[in-house]
C-alpha cells in the first residue's frame, strides 16, 4: 500500500512525498501463471499430430481460485467437453521447463550477487490492440481467440522477467528482486494507467461469438488453434541474412584471446511508438515534479539538471518536442495506429518513474545508517551536506549498516492482445524492456537466426553515456584490463552506488517497446555480464538453439560461459520460449554459425598451456 502525504517546508513550499507503507502485508510475487491444461502433453517439438503442442508439468499444477483478480488465463484452447482439461490451474513458472529456464553460477567468486525474478504482475495490459480486420473473418466472426480480450474475464496476464547483477554485495540486487515489481504495480495505480485493450465509447459487440469459437455452445475447438499455429510457423520463411558468415577461430600465430565485450556492435532496434493509457496528466506531472525535486534536495550535482526521458516538460523532463510530434504524425498517417499514441501517459513513463523512485528510496534509506568505514574517502560525496539526514521513507531497506554498493537491472514485460499465450505460434505480443547497466536482453529472429539485442551496455565508452556524463565527471580512467571507468565503476547507470550519484550514475532506464508478430522470434534471453562478457550475442543464441528445452538452454549457456572465461564472474541466464521456438534452428546458419569458434574456445579453455 502506497500513501501520499503533503507537507510544507519552512519556506511554505508544498511538495508530495511518496513512500511505501507496510500497514498490512502485501501479496507475494506471483511466480506462477494461470492456464487451462492443454489438450495434449506431447513433447513441444513433436512433428506429428494436429500441430504444435506444449508440455506443461501436470504434476506441479494446482487448481486456481481467483481472489481479487479476474485475469484471463494464458491458455491454449481447451478440449471440448467437461473434463480435467477444462480445469483452470496455476503452473509454477520455474517448473515449466518447456516454456522457461533459468541457470545461475557464482563462477570463481566466493559469493553469487546475481538475482532474478520471473512470474506475472498486476498491471494493465499494454499490448497494441489488433485491428478488426485481423480479428474477424469475412463473416464478421472472431478468429483465433479463446475469449474476447475485453470480456468480463479481464485482461490477459502480463509476464515479468528480470535479471539483477549486484556489485559490492547483494543487498541492492535482493532489494530489486523483492521490491521492484511492487513499485511497478503501485506506480501504475498512481498514474491511473488503463488497459491498452480497452475500447472507448460504446462497448463493441462481437458478432458471431461464441458460435464463431468453433462450437455452438461457446467452447473452443483445439484443432482450430493447432491449425492456426501451424500456419503461423509455415509463414516464416527461413533465410540467410546478408553479410552473415560462420565465425571461425583465429589463425595460428595471432592473438588467440577473444576480446571481452568488444564483439557485439549490433545496434538495438528503434522502439515502437508509445500507446496512450492514462489521461491523468496533471497528477502525473505533480508526482514527477515531486520526485525530481526530491533527487535535487537529496543529492544535487547531476540531479539539479537531469531531464528524465519520459517525464513531461513541465515536470523537468524531456517531454515531446515539436519535431518528435511531427514525426509521429507522419508515421501515424501510414499505419493502423490511432491518435491514442500521440498524447497522454504510457507504460514507459510508469517504468521510468518506478525505477527512479526505487533508486531514491534505496539510496535515501542508507543515509541515516552507521557507516562501517570511518575513512572519509570511502564515504558518500559531501555525505554530511547532502546525505546527512535519515530517510523518512523506506528506512527498513537493507541491513543495519550503510551499503555503498549497487546493482544493474534488466527487466522484460510481455503482454498479449488476446488470452492466447505469448508462446503460442499464432499469438502476437508486445515486449517492453527497461534496462540499467550491462546486463543484456536478446531476441532470436526465427527467419534469420540472428541475435537481436534489446539493450546497450551503459559503459563510459558508449557515446551517448559519455556525452551525458562528461559535464559532471572530471575524467574517465582506464583500468589494467583496458576498460574505461567513471568513479571506479564500469557502469554509468546503476541502482545504488550512492558515492557516485552526484556525477550522474543514475537508474534512468533505457526503455524499448518491440511489437512481435506471430512466430517472428524464437526465444528471449536475459543474461548478466558474467555471460555477455566472455560470450558474444550470437554465441549465446546459438547455444540455446541446440537445446531441447529453454531450461536446458539456460544451463548450457551458463556452463559454457563459466568454462571459457579466464576469471568467471557470477553468471545468470534466463531463456523464455516464444512463438517460433519449434523453428529456432532453421533460420540463417542455424547453430553452426559459431560452432567452430565455440569448439575452439572449449579446447583452449581445457588446455592449461593456453592460459600461461
Amino acid at each position: 500500500m502506497w500513501t501520499i502525504s503533503i507537507r510544507t517546508s519552512r519556506a511554505g513550499r508544498r511538495r508530495f512525498a511518496l513512500s511505501l507503507s507496510r500497514q498490512w502485508p502485501r501479496r507475494q510475487f506471483h511466480e506462477y501463471f494461470i492456464t487451462h491444461l492443454p489438450s495434449s502433453s506431447l513433447h513441444p517439438d513433436a512433428r506429428f499430430g494436429g500441430g504444435p503442442h506444449h508440455k506443461l508439468p501436470r504434476d506441479k499444477s494446482t487448481p486456481h481460485t481467483p481472489r481479487g483478480s479476474n485475469r484471463t488465463p494464458a491458455a491454449a484452447p481447451p478440449m471440448v467437453g467437461m473434463s480435467r482439461e477444462m480445469t483452470v490451474v496455476r503452473i509454477p513458472l520455474k517448473s515449466a521447463k518447456h516454456h522457461f529456464g533459468v541457470s545461475l553460477s557464482r563462477g570463481t567468486r566466493p559469493y553469487n550477487e546475481d538475482t532474478y525474478q520471473a512470474g506475472t504482475i498486476e498491471i494493465p495490459a499494454f499490448a497494441k490492440r489488433r485491428p478488426i480486420s485481423l480479428t474477424r473473418n469475412k463473416r464478421g466472426d472472431v478468429n483465433n481467440e479463446v475469449t474476447p480480450a475485453d470480456s468480463a474475464s479481464g485482461d490477459p496476464q502480463v509476464f515479468y522477467f528480470g535479471v539483477f547483477d549486484g556489485h559490492g554485495g547483494n543487498e541492492c540486487s535482493d532489494f530489486l528482486r523483492e521490491e521492484l515489481h511492487h513499485y511497478l504495480e503501485q506506480t501504475a495505480k498512481l498514474f491511473e494507467l488503463e488497459s491498452s485493450l480497452k475500447r472507448k465509447g460504446k462497448p463493441e459487440r462481437y458478432r458471431g461469438w461464441p458460435s464463431s469459437m468453433g462450437e455452438k455452445d461457446g467452447r473452443t475447438s483445439c484443432s482450430e488453434a493447432e491449425v492456426s499455429g501451424k500456419k503461423s510457423l509455415d509463414v516464416v520463411k527461413a533465410q540467410k541474412a546478408e553479410g552473415t558468415e560462420p565465425s571461425k577461430p583465429p589463425k595460428p600465430g595471432t592473438d588467440k584471446r577473444v576480446p571481452s565485450g568488444s564483439h557485439d556492435q549490433t545496434t538495438p532496434p528503434d522502439s515502437s511508438l508509445s500507446l496512450k493509457q492514462s489521461d491523468s496528466v496533471r497528477k502525473a506531472e505533480e508526482l514527477e515534479r515531486c520526485l525530481i525535486r526530491s533527487w535535487k534536495e537529496l543529492v544535487g550535482g547531476y540531479y539539479r539538471r537531469f531531464k528524465p526521458e519520459f517525464f513531461s516538460l513541465s515536470a523537468g523532463g524531456q517531454g515531446h518536442t515539436c519535431e518528435k510530434e511531427e514525426v509521429q504524425r507522419k508515421q501515424l498517417q501510414h499505419s493502423n495506429l490511432s491518435e491514442d499514441t500521440m498524447e497522454g501517459i504510457g507504460i514507459e513513463t510508469v517504468l521510468e518513474y518506478a525505477f527512479l523512485k526505487a533508486d531514491y528510496d534505496f539510496v535515501s534509506a542508507q543515509v541515516g545508517k552507521k557507516d562501517e568505514d570511518p575513512v572519509l574517502s570511502d564515504r558518500a560525496i559531501n555525505d554530511d551536506d547532502i546525505l546527512g539526514h535519515p530517510s523518512k521513507a523506506g528506512k527498513r531497506i537493507g541491513g543495519a549498516k550503510r551499503f555503498k554498493g549497487g546493482s544493474t537491472c534488466s527487466i522484460a514485460l510481455i503482454s498479449t492482445p488476446t488470452p492466447s499465450p505469448f508462446w503460442h505460434p499464432a499469438s502476437p505480443s508486445t515486449i517492453i524492456t527497461a534496462h540499467v547497466g550491462d546486463t543484456r536482453i536478446l531476441l532470436c529472429n526465427t527467419a534469420t537466426g540472428l541475435a537481436i539485442p534489446l539493450t546497450s551496455n551503459h559503459h563510459p565508452s558508449h557515446p551517448q553515456e559519455a556525452a551525458r556524463l562528461r559535464r559532471y565527471a572530471a575524467t574517465f580512467v582506464t583500468d589494467s584490463f583496458g576498460e574505461e571507468r567513471v568513479s571506479g565503476l564500469a557502469n554509468t547507470r546503476a541502482f545504488g552506488d550512492m558515492a557516485s550519484k552526484r556525477i550522474g550514475v543514475s537508474a534512468e532506464p533505457e526503455v524499448r517497446r518491440i511489437e512481435l508478430s506471430p512466430a517472428e522470434y524464437s526465444f528471449l534471453v536475459l543474461v548478466s555480464d558474467g555471460v555477455s562478457g566472455p560470450l558474444s550475442d550470437q554465441e549465446i543464441v546459438d547455444v540455446v538453439k541446440e537445446a531441447r528445452t529453454p531450461e536446458q538452454g539456460a544451463r548450457d549457456v551458463t556452463s559454457f560461459a563459466t568454462e571459457v572465461a579466464t576469471d568467471a564472474d557470477n553468471a545468470t541466464t534466463l531463456v523464455v520460449r516464444l512463438g517460433g521456438w519449434e523453428r529456432r534452428s532453421e533460420g540463417g546458419l542455424g547453430s553452426m554459425g559459431t560452432k567452430e569458434l565455440r569448439d575452439w574456445r572449449k579446447q583452449e579453455a581445457n588446455n592449461p598451456r593456453s592460459r600461461m
